[in-house]
This record gives C-alpha cells, structure tokens and sequence, in this order.
C-alpha cells in the first residue's frame, strides 16, 4: 500500500496524469480493502496537495474534503486542523474571502483545543494574507508578526521565508496613514520591503523552493520598478517568469503574466502589454482565477483608453464590471468584515487566557502572603487581648459599651462608603460602555451611507458617459448630412441655373432636369426640417402644448399630402381610423411623427404595395397602427427601436426606389413621443412589412 502511495508521488513529481490517478486508484482501494482510514486520509491529502499547488482549486477542494471526512470520522482533531488550514490557503488563493476566513477560524479552534500553539503560525499568514486583499495592511503586519515569532521560535525556515514575503508585501502596499500607525516613515517603505524579499529570496534559494522563489523575484522586481530602476525590475520579471512556467504553477504564472504586463503599460510599450495581458487572461479563465481576472480586464480597457481606441476600452470595462461584480458583492462584504471580527475577538480572547493564567498566579501568591500576615496579626491580637484583660478588668461598663457602638458606628460608614463607590464605578463603565456602541454604530453607519454614495454616483457617471457618447455620433451623422447631402442639391441647383442662362437646352430635358432637382430640393427641405426640430429639442426648444386632438381630421391633412408621392408608386393607402378619435397631444409635433412614419412606409413599400393606418381604443388609451408591406426589418434593428436607450440609428437606408433619408426621423419619432407623455412600439417581420403603433392616453 504505502509502496503504490509512493509510486504515485513519484509520478506527481513528473506531472504524468495518466500514471498518477492509475496508482492513486492502486493504493487509495488497498488501503481501503485494509481498513486503512488513516492511509486513505493520507491519499486523499496528497492528492489534493497536488491539485493545490497546479491551481486546480475545485479539483483541490474535492479532495480536501474526503480528506477531512476520514479525520472526522476517526475523531483525529490535530489532522482535520491541517486540513483546514490547507482549505484556507485554497480559498484565498480563489479567491473567496468568506470561505477562507471560515476555514481558519476552523483550524485556529482546533489548534487550540488540542494545544497546538506552534501550528497557529500558519494560521496567522492565512489571516495575513487576507488582510492583504482587504488593503488593511496595518492587520496584516500585525498577524504576520505574530507568525514570524512562532516561526522563529520553532526554528521553521520555510515559514519564516513565508512571514518575510508577508511582511514585505504589505510594507509596499501600506498607505501613509498605515505606515504612520506601523511606526515606520514613508520614505523607508521600499526599502525595508526589499529588505524582506531579499532575506526571505536568500532562505528560499537555500531550499530550493521554486515556488517562493519565483514570488521573492517578483516582488524584487516590483520595488525596483518602484524605486526607477526598470532595467532590474524586467530582469526580476523574466526570471520570476522562467521559474512559474518550470514548476507549471498555473496561479503563480498568471500573477506574474499579470505583473509584467502592468510594467509594459507603464513604459508605454502597448503591443508587448496586450500581448502579456491577454496570456494573463486566458490563463485565468481557463483556471477561473476571478481576481486576476477583473484586474487584468482593467488594464486592458485603460491601455486602449490611452490608444483612443474607445470600443476595445468601453468592452473590456462592461467584462471588468461583470468580473468585479462576480468576485465580491456587498453581502460577501458583510460577511467578510462579520469573520474579521470573529477571528479579532479569537485571537484577543487566547491572549487575555494567557494573561488570566498569569494573573491567577499572581494573585494565589499574594493570597497565601495574605493569609501568612493574618495568622502573624491573630497572634498579635491574641497577646493584645492577653493585655487587654487586665484593663477590661478596670474599665466600667459605659466605657465598653461607647467603645462598641462606636466601633459599629464605624464599620457601617465603611460599608456605606463602599457601596457609594461601588456605584459609581459602575454609572462610569455603563457611561462608556453607551458611548462606545454608540461611535460603533455612527462610524458604521457613515460608512454604509458613503458607500451607498458612491455607487449611486458611479452609476451617474456610467450613464452620462454612455450619453456623451451617443451624442456625439448623432453629432458626426449631422455634420456628415450637412457637409454632403446638402452640398449635392445645392450644386445641382447651380448647375441647372447655369444651363438656363445659357438657353441651349432641350424642353424636354429641361422637365427632366426639373422634375429631378424638385425631388433633390424635396429630400433637402425634409432633411432640414427634421435637422432643426431635432436640434431645437435638444436644446429644449420645444414645449409641448398638449389638448385634445382629433386624430382622424389630422391623418387626412396628412395623407393628402404624401398622395402624390404614393401614386408615383401606385401603393394603396387605407385610412381605417374612426371619426372623432380623440386623443391628448401636441398637434404640431403630432403631424411630424405622422409624416416621418408615412413617408417611411411609402419610401421601403415596393411598387403596387398597400399601406393601412387603423385605430383602436383601450381603457384609457388610444392605439394608432401604421402598417406597410413592404421589406421590414430585421429583428436586431426591432429590438434596438424598442429599448428605452434607443438614441437613433445612426445611418440611413435607401427605399425600395433608391430614395434617400437623413436617418433621424425615427430618433424625431422617439424624441417627441416622449415629449407628449406618449409612446411608439414597432413590430416587423423581415420581408413582410412594418407596424408601428403610437400609443397616447385619451384625456
């Protein structure tokens, strides 16, 4: 059994998948086959170590716990610690904060009970490390300490390397206030944060552990970049780099992906930081590294930000939002903070045990010095009452009685003024007790409130952005309409005044010409139209009037307008709208909605088609549908008229006879539907025609 367990280490030491679960099987049925509960905890372990250290964390997890099952099961409490402390470092490593820090209290609980003090060191980086994430480096500090000092104590190289690489970590990213409160000048950070990574590099080198080493040299290589000197920082960069992709370490790898990246983007070398970023990325999706993943998401939306390339950036911000969003949300926060205070108060209360032991002793010596000074008082009373009683013998009744009720008198002003003190003494604690929660509960609720704040401004911002944005590509479609749509007519006009001063034209060319520069002329003034109404309600020029309109007396001015255009095509147009059809709305804005969706559907309906403008009621609103059958949309264009972000097209399309549009009489519709405390709904088919149906309330 313990030959097969042997083999398959082995086996891990080569990374041979195949060979590893064969002889994890061997050895894992045999020891099961002996009873061997102890054996296959072991196994289990092993193979979970394994997954742990590849960055298989869900594989790594699954058999951490059949591990901690058997130890459960044979009650052995030192072992299912480990366990859990093992567990810790996993969920930190996800990371899962939460998960983590419930592990570790685990495992400190366990070390404790069965008086493990030296293993609480491991417990103390977990703690440290979390911290870390959290930026509270002035706990981190503080745990790492702790550790160091156990470490020490035992004489545990790997852990003292381990509190180094801590310790220098949360010293580089303290803030001033932090350092100030650690006791250490800001401009001594990088240093003594160098001077960890280097002690903590030289005991990893002697032991040969790749894994340290790789994250010594990384983090050389951040002071470094830190303190100016970018030829060493990419020096430490690419050995740290060389070391990950030897031991396969898919975490370490990708954190070092990540970090040199950064180093690219800050040297403005974009091409060599897209590419390192994007071997970052994939290698944390393929692993769902979710940490790594919203940050290296970041860098990518700010190194396209600084290219002006402003879709590449605003994509890879929605991803990093989605990213950030997934890794920590306000309810894991709560609980976060809810265990960092658990583990606090744990720690605190061992400490204060450790103190009362003390104490207790203390006080037992000054009791048995006490009770040494009474027996040497009774003695001295007893030869005091000896001498007593030869005067007592003396002195007269009255004497004896004043000399006791005095003595009385006196022991019940002691009591008394006992009792008074006593009293105050406890107004005082509950006075400060009452004031403390209370400055717990303020600060707490100040916090929430600031950060309730800064998510309603961020969400301002985001949408005022997006705005921004769509505003100035409505902006470019305008400047492009005047600086050519407009220049076109213009010039045929001039062409066609010229050939008239020259006289040497055709009459029938002469109608030709004039018929198409009427309807080039006719496309102009509709283009301007719609480009002054929708500037003018940008600018809020337009004011809605709402009353009481009859929707059918304004659909034939409207019809009879467009007859011309429709016979051209030879489309029918059925009117199917109700006599005294009233409804609440602003006629002249009315009119220009009726008139862009008309025009609309006689401009996409081919020759011979038919168009159908119908009325219904319900309840308390008034439904017009104009329908065509002409060519439609398609459904992506549907669903983007529809959303209640919809800002315009942006482009416009040619009808089914080559007419031009200006692409903003749909964005008009929207605009001034709104405005009328009203709405248009589009339904189409691809193909098969269009309805669109505005929607306004009766009165």
């Amino acid at each position: 059994m313990k030959t097969l367990y042997f083999i398959m280490r082995e086996y891990m030491l080569l990374k041979s998948s195949s060979k590893i679960e064969e002889y994890y099987q061997k050895s894992l049925q045999l020891s099961q086959k002996l009873g061997r509960r102890d054996f296959s905890a072991v196994i289990y372990n092993r193979r979970a170590l394994f997954n742990h250290g590849l960055g298989n964390y869900l594989e790594a997890e699954k058999y951490y716990k059949k591990a901690l099952n058997e130890y459960q099961i044979l009650k052995n409490e030192y072992k299912q610690a480990d366990i859990y402390l093992n567990m810790s470092a996993l969920y930190g490593s996800i990371p899962d904060y939460v998960k983590s820090l419930e592990a570790n209290q685990k495992a400190m609980f366990l070390y404790q009970k069965t008086n493990s003090q030296e293993d609480l060191a491991s417990c103390y980086i977990n703690i440290a490390t979390v911290y870390q994430a959290l930026n509270k480096q002035k706990s981190a500090t503080e745990y790492a300490k702790r550790a160091l000092k156990l470490f020490t104590a035992n004489n545990d190289q790997t852990g003292i390397a381990f509190a180094y690489r801590c310790l220098g970590e949360s010293y580089m990213a303290a803030n001033t206030a932090d350092l100030l409160d650690i006791g250490l000048k800001p401009e001594q950070r990088l240093d003594v944060a160098l001077d960890y990574f280097n002690r903590g590099l030289k005991i990893s080198e002697n032991s040969d552990n790749q894994l340290s080493i790789s994250s010594f040299k990384r983090n050389i290589g951040k002071v470094y970049e830190q303190q100016g000197h970018e030829a060493l920082a990419l020096k430490f960069y690419l050995e740290a780099l060389k070391y990950d992709e030897q031991t396969g370490q898919k975490a370490y790898y990708a954190v070092t992906l990540e970090t040199l990246g950064e180093f690219y983007k800050n040297q403005k070398r974009y091409n060599d930081a897209i590419e390192t970023l994007n071997s970052a990325l994939n290698t944390s999706l393929e692993m769902n590294f979710l940490d790594i993943q919203r940050n290296v998401l970041l860098k990518l939306s700010e190194i396209y930000l600084d290219l002006n390339r402003y879709k590449e950036s605003l994509d890879y911000y929605k991803k990093y939002i989605i990213a950030k969003d997934k890794l920590f949300d306000e309810d894991k926060e709560r609980e976060v903070t809810r265990r960092q205070l658990m583990l606090d108060f744990g720690v605190k209360e061992n400490d204060y045990k450790l103190m009362q032991q003390v104490s207790d002793a203390t006080l037992k010596e000054q009791l048995l010095l006490a009770k040494q000074q009474e027996q040497k008082l009774l003695l001295n009373q007893k030869e005091l009452k000896l001498v007593g009683k030869e005067k007592d013998l003396q002195s007269s009744n009255f004497e004896r009685s004043k000399l006791q009720s005095d003595y009385d008198n006196y022991l019940k002003n002691r009591q008394i003024s006992e009792q008074k003190q006593q009293i105050e003494f406890d107004g005082k604690v509950k006075i400060f007790l009452t004031v403390a929660i209370t400055l717990v509960m303020l600060t707490a609720a100040l916090i929430y409130f600031n950060q309730r704040k800064t998510t309603r401004l961020n969400k301002i911002i985001n949408k005022q952005k997006a705005e921004l944005e769509q505003l100035s590509r409505v902006k470019d479609r305008i400047f492009s309409i005047v600086s050519h749509d407009m220049r076109t007519p213009v010039n045929s006009l001039i062409s066609f005044i010229q050939l008239l001063e020259a006289g040497k034209i055709e009459q029938e060319k002469l109608t030709r010409y004039a018929s198409s520069l009427k309807n080039s002329l006719a496309y102009t003034s509709s283009m301007m139209e719609n480009l002054l109404n929708w500037a003018a309600s940008q600018m809020q020029g337009f004011n809605p009037y709402l009353e009481l309109l009859d929707i059918s007396k304004l659909i034939l001015d409207v019809l009879n307008a467009f007859e011309d255009s429709a016979d051209l095509k030879r489309i029918s147009i059925h009117n199917n709208v109700q006599p005294d059809t009233i409804c609440r709305a602003d006629e002249n804005m009315l009119s220009l909605v009726l008139r862009n969706l008309i025009s609309n559907a006689i401009k996409f309906t081919p020759e011979g088609g038919k168009i159908t403008i119908a009325s219904s009621t319900k309840e308390n609103e008034v439904v017009i549908s104009i329908s065509d059958n002409g060519i439609g949309m398609a459904e992506g264009q549907v669903n983007h008229f529809n959303n209640s972000t919809f800002q315009g097209a942006g482009f416009s399309t040619l009808g089914t006879n080559k007419e031009k549009g200006t692409g903003l009489g749909l964005l008009l519709c929207r605009t001034f539907m709104a405005l009328m405390d009203s709405k248009v709904v589009l339904h189409s088919v691809n193909g098969e025609g269009s309805t669109f149906s505005l929607i306004f309330k009766r009165s």
